[in-house]
């Protein structure tokens, strides 16, 4: 809507004239199941005669005083803004609003649970919705405490950002004993930070002790309906392992009086780093059987969000421009943490295979930016939390960090702390105490590194002598014509070779390079290894390719590898590779299945599985692709069938095997497994994979809505409804996929995580030509729902919902008209499409190199 796109420009005129102290919000959520009150106060310094505006989206506004003086509401009170005018030195502004609660996971979200219709609040605030719990001045940096005083049930949990108070009684309403909890003023912090989580939520209490003695009150909450599996003990022993390690590098106490975690509902991301008071999905309390990946992932979100409190919370950029600062900082030390403080050390494989694989992706989009973005309004910075600011971000302070030095590196950040706590800052502000401690000079470091687009490919390029020896030895530096910025590197180079059936590293060198070409005398002289490995230990960021012995080694001997790092290393080259249309799918297709077998990285095995999956159903000549589909799943079941009872890889060769069977054989085992008829030893039949086996008989056309309604009568739980969502829009009938985009297109009442699900399955389909009258369709809805829905629902919609199994050149087609025939659209939605649509040329080009091998 209009107004609620707040630019940069016009944050900077604002905080040219405001200067922001205090909020007192008194908020009412007794007022029904819909709307809630809101009485805010806010103290701020102003430029006297001076114009400003305070943001604030809600149902109405029943009154605004400035300074003692009515405002007229209907006049101020338009296009998600209140307008200001006339400022004081010293401005005290009341504003008594009506706020509607979300079911987007926008703002004050509202859940009711289905397993015993409990309400459930939380707020979630990134990037611009603190407005719409309370009236407030929604920039970064117009810092200020603030402190709120609640009225709600007293048998509810109430959780802020402060410590929670003792409540006073607050008399009876509709049948409810209320209470009112006075929180103390929050330190001087962002809006966007601040929390709300409220409720009959399940608590668990603990504490720990700071290096500055102080005590740290700890609690765990989940709903109380998902108690039992709550998993408390667990989260609190990270959280001491990640406030260990933190306060030890940072040599920088916890900057806050306490530190809660919440697991709640219908969320949208996996965390948010509120100010003590850190809220997580659901999806990490496990009510079934997880891959080892998803138990490590959490971990890592522990203490990403807890890095958050020094780096984000207690210093916070000063525009959303560097919001890379945050988030890749907090990416870089929670990896870091995880792999040197947890029993997850194998954390950088992790990365590898996932995070930095997310970023090569991203930065090889169209979309790509530098790291330190241009962001010019809110909606460029909404699509922004991408692979670029976390993954690519934290890639490249692990270079930093190889360049400077561990030490020097750590020694800075603690100064920047020291000299910006409670501030706002820029990057040249990190930058010079990183230079301070180190010696070097990053000025021309970060114009390559930072403020650049892309990613460079390095190659060996070498000669040998009549013994087999390198003569000479260089590597090459290339780069992406639109983004052709050469950077320096640190790199190691790893030379390994086959012995006793294993491919174990010989030698290592440590180089720097830089330039198109770099000479590297120390391997002139060596012998030719098996396989040459570039960017060995993973210091840099940057695609590597492999010389043709090497990969004909890696081909026949990747799963002898021990070392779980080199082999993330070398399946990433393979897999950039076939994306970039160097190898063909096929042949991807053909090592994966040689060696997946070998792999225990639970993190890799599920990437490549799902790279596996993309390979066989669109990366391979159209024409060979249901036999691909067929084989890999053969391939599969027959890998969960031999592999170790109860093993991680059982447990995903199953999953993967489930999502990709199609034949008559192959859904006769999932029915088989369904019924119980056929058991794998150490599998366990757990509520969520009797829900996955169901969605694959169902896209079969195996089973339909009686089977589905059956199961969610015996699972009557959020995510039994979410998971319901998902089978019925994957029923293989022109009908079934039109009630489920009539669910979420023409309906709009659906909470976020159910738009989710449903376009999960609705995308689930072995019969693509389903999927076809949906192309226009889907174009001519994208304007609509940007103009009529949040941010948070657009994205699944339009992410959710396009027909990307149709991938191929009619798609591309439609994607390409409807982008020239909008050019007026949105830059973030037309953002979305234009990613989309490159995944689609990717396909192509894939396809057309798989059918000419």
């Amino acid at each position: 809507m209009p107004g609620t796109n707040l630019t940069r420009i016009e944050a900077q005129e604002r905080a040219a004239v405001v200067a922001t102290h205090t909020y007192e919000i008194v908020l009412d959520l007794m007022t029904g199941p819909e709307t809630f009150a809101a009485d805010t106060t806010v103290r701020f310094s102003g430029t006297p005669g001076a114009s400003t505006f305070i943001d604030l989206i809600a149902d109405s506004v029943e009154l605004i005083e400035l300074n003692g003086t009515a405002v007229d509401a209907a006049a101020a009170f338009a296009d998600s803004r209140i307008a200001l005018d006339g400022l004081a030195a010293e401005n005290t502004l009341r504003i008594v609003s009506t706020q509607r609660y979300m079911n987007t996971g926008e703002g004050l979200h509202r859940f009711v649970d289905p397993a015993d219709g409990e309400v459930y609040l939380y707020s979630q605030f990134e990037v611009p919705d603190s407005r719409r719990m309370f009236p407030v001045f929604e920039q970064p940096d117009l810092k200020a405490t603030f402190q709120f005083t609640v009225t709600a049930p007293a048998r509810w949990k109430m959780v802020s950002n402060q410590p929670t108070p003792e409540p006073t009684a607050a008399g009876e309403r509709d049948g409810e004993v209320l209470a009112t909890w006075a929180f103390e003023p929050t330190p001087i912090m962002s809006s966007y930070i601040t929390a709300l989580i409220a409720g009959p939520y399940h608590e668990v209490r603990s504490e720990l002790t700071s290096t500055d003695g102080r005590i740290i009150p700890l609690g765990v909450f989940c709903r109380e309906s998902l108690a039992p599996h709550l998993d408390a003990d667990y989260v609190f022993e990270k959280t001491r392992e990640g406030f260990a390690f933190f306060e030890n590098e940072f040599n920088y106490p916890y900057p806050f009086d306490k530190y809660d975690q919440l697991f709640v509902p219908e969320y949208n991301m996996g965390a948010m780093e509120n100010v003590g008071a850190v809220t997580f999905t659901e999806a990490y309390v496990f009510r079934s059987q997880v891959t080892d990946a998803m138990r490590e992932r959490r971990v890592v979100t522990i203490l990403h969000e807890l890095a958050h409190m020094w780096f984000g919370d207690l210093v916070t950029m000063r525009w959303w421009n560097d919001l890379w600062l945050n988030e890749s900082f907090a990416e870089y030390m929670s990896t870091l943490g995880v792999a040197e403080a947890t029993e997850w050390s194998g954390c950088w494989t992790t990365f590898a295979a996932s995070e930095k694989s997310w970023a090569y992706r991203q930065d090889q989009l169209p979309s790509t930016h530098p790291i330190v973005a241009p962001i010019r309004d809110l909606e460029d910075v909404l699509v922004n939390f991408d692979g670029i600011t976390y993954a690519k971000g934290a890639s490249v302070l692990k270079q930093l960090v190889a360049w400077v030095g561990r030490e020097p590196f750590m020694r800075g950040v603690h100064d920047y702390f020291v000299k910006h706590h409670h501030a706002n800052t820029e990057l040249p502000d990190l930058l010079s105490e990183l230079t301070a401690q180190s010696g070097r000079d990053l000025t021309e470091w970060s114009k390559k590194w930072l403020e650049t687009a892309g990613v460079n490919t390095l190659r060996a390029s070498f000669t040998l002598a009549a013994d087999g020896t390198y003569d000479s030895f260089a590597i090459d530096q290339t780069a992406a014509a639109d983004y052709p910025t050469i950077r320096p590197h640190r790199i190691a180079l790893g030379l390994y070779s086959v012995a006793d059936g294993a491919l174990t590293r010989t030698h290592r060198v440590e180089v720097d390079i830089d330039g198109p070409r770099t000479e590297i005398a120390e391997l002139v002289g060596l012998a030719q290894p098996d396989l040459l490995l570039l960017n060995d230990d993973d210091l840099t960021y940057a695609k590597i390719r492999l010389d043709e012995r090497s990969l004909a080694t890696v081909a026949e001997h990747l799963g002898s590898m021990s070392d779980s790092l080199a082999r993330a290393l070398v399946w990433g080259t393979l897999w950039d590779a076939t994306r970039d249309g160097e190898m063909p799918a096929s042949r991807f297709i053909d090592i994966v299945l040689a060696h997946i077998e070998h792999e225990d990285a639970s993190t890799t095995l599920r990437t490549l599985l799902n790279q596996l999956v993309q390979s066989a159903a669109s990366y391979v000549a159209p024409e060979r692709q249901q036999a691909a589909i067929e084989r890999t799943a053969d391939a599969l079941w027959a890998l969960a069938q031999r592999a170790e009872a109860g093993s991680d890889r059982q447990f995903q060769f199953v999953k993967i095997f489930t999502h990709l069977a199609s034949t008559p054989a192959q859904l006769d085992a999932v029915q088989a497994l369904f019924d119980g008829s056929q058991a794998l030893e150490g599998l366990t039949l757990d509520t969520d994979l009797g829900w996955e086996l169901l969605f694959a008989l169902v896209a079969g056309g195996r089973a339909g809505e009686t089977e589905i309604a059956t199961r969610q009568e015996s699972d009557r739980t959020a995510t039994g409804n979410q998971a319901a969502a998902h089978a019925r829009a994957a029923i293989p009938t022109a009908a079934g996929k039109q009630a489920a985009w009539a669910s979420v297109f023409e309906a709009s009442d659906q909470p976020n995580a159910i738009v989710r699900a449903t376009g999960l399955g609705f995308t689930n389909v072995h019969d693509r030509s389903l999927l076809a009258p949906f192309v226009p369709q889907f174009f001519a809805a994208l304007v609509p729902v940007w103009n009529s829905r949040s941010h948070a629902i657009v994205e699944e919609l339009v992410e959710g919902f396009y027909p990307s199994p149709l991938a191929g050149d009619a798609l591309a087609t439609a994607s390409r008209d409807w982008l020239a025939a909008n050019e007026d659209a949105a830059p973030a939605l037309r953002r979305l499409v234009i990613e989309l649509l490159a995944g689609v040329d990717r396909a192509i080009n894939a396809q057309k190199v798989d059918a000419e091998a």
